[in-house]
């Protein structure tokens, strides 16, 4: 495993980080068995670094219950979890989460703390206004937190003086080769470097948007360098190649791509990605982002939609259907309605509660663009017809 210098307090930190969010899942619940399998795997093969956070539905309980059955696997990492901000609303609330955080992770401390999805330096005086920053103090002092930083989802210009704002020890920012310019982006991740702080980088392959599912244009400027068989590995290098990038998380929920990952990470060495595979990049980013038309990474923090859609996957079938062709957006639509294993809920049902508005991190207009998935998929009486025929199949 490639290690990474924590330039504020020295610790070495593994290049590749296990973001625990995406662990696997069986029947709508965390399968502890198979997470454990990856857990105790990824840090015999030198991970060091667990990325969770409160929110993360039955996240941190699981982890903490892999802790227990294998003693001694906590002392050789690190932990990070999160504050959630947007339900803080007076000084005892930092406590109160806290608190429960270290008790399902049945930790005494976390090593790096981050306030969840600050979306703005108004985000930041509101949370000051509560005593943030003596509380932070106190829990240094009382070893509950070691390190303190934040996630950001903001707007570029807000960055800087976030990171002048307080006294942090590390940020986090969502970074890959089509967002550049997007969020903290290129310039963000040089100003925390600039300022001596470590960059957790989150979102590497855009919620695998630069996985599997590449426009065929991406695909064939992959292919022309010889990289057809990569997308992965060259987005997480594309990330590595910036020697200002400290981690690198990935949602890792099989065998297969946490081996892939660990592998890419024992050789992505700063500045090793150039020639034939830096030019393929450029190209591969032209043509995605000609397709990409709702910048949705699928976290889900949108859900649940109290109308029942499945958001996400609405804006999934939509891309889909400009990156591939619209016959396969379309049967990715229908699928997205859940008519197969219950009622059927389509974009057409948004009655623009606005209920999920505040809860992205990528600031869609989620009700408008579910109206842009409704003119393009929604055929005139789809949801009728999908109706009936689940009624029929059903007989």
């Amino acid at each position: 495993m490639q290690f990474r210098t924590d330039p504020k307090n020295g610790n070495e930190l593994s290049a590749l980080g296990f973001g625990c969010m995406r662990f696997p899942s069986s029947g709508g619940r965390i399968d502890i068995d198979a997470s454990e399998r990856l857990i105790v795997e990824a840090v015999e093969r030198g991970i060091n670094y667990l990325d969770t956070a409160y929110l993360y539905n039955g996240n941190e309980a699981a982890l903490g219950e892999i802790f227990t059955r294998n003693p001694g696997l906590r002392e050789r990492v690190y932990i990070a979890t999160k504050l959630p901000i947007a339900r803080c609303e007076a000084t005892t609330d930092f406590d109160t989460y806290l608190e429960r955080s270290l008790e399902r992770l049945r930790i005494d401390h976390v090593d790096y703390y981050l306030v969840h999805n600050v979306t703005s330096a108004s985000a930041w005086d509101r949370l000051s206004s509560l005593g943030f920053e003596d509380w932070v103090a106190e829990q240094k002092r009382s070893g509950r937190i070691t390190n303190i930083g934040f996630s950001y989802h903001g707007p570029k210009a807000d960055f800087p003086a976030l990171l002048d704002s307080f006294g942090w020890d590390f940020c986090q920012i969502q970074y890959n080769y089509m967002n550049e310019d997007y969020q903290a982006g290129t310039a963000g991740l040089m100003a925390a470097a600039e300022r001596g702080l470590p960059v957790i980088v989150m979102e590497p392959l855009l919620g695998g948007k630069l996985a599997g599912e590449l426009p065929a244009g991406a695909r064939r400027a992959l292919s022309d360098a010889g990289l057809s068989d990569d997308p992965v590995r060259l987005a997480l290098r594309w990330v590595w190649n910036h020697p200002e990038a400290t981690v690198v998380l990935s949602g890792m929920n099989t065998q297969d791509q946490l081996s892939q990952n660990i592998e890419t990470a024992e050789s992505a060495l700063p500045g090793s990605l150039e020639g034939a595979e830096a030019d393929a990049v450029e190209k591969a980013r032209e043509h995605i982002a000609q397709n990409y038309r709702i910048p949705c990474t699928g976290c889900g923090y949108c859900m649940p939609c109290p109308k029942g859609i499945n958001i996400p996957m609405c804006f999934a079938a939509y891309n889909t259907s400009f990156a591939h062709c619209w016959y396969q957006g379309m049967h990715q639509y229908i699928t997205a309605s859940g008519a197969m294993v219950g009622e059927a809920r389509f974009a057409s049902d948004c009655v623009r509660c606005g209920a999920c508005l505040e809860k992205c991190p990528q600031h869609i207009r989620i009700p408008i663009e579910l109206t842009s998935v409704k003119r393009r998929l929604q055929v005139p009486g789809l949801p009728a017809l999908v109706r009936l025929g689940v009624k029929l199949m059903s007989r």
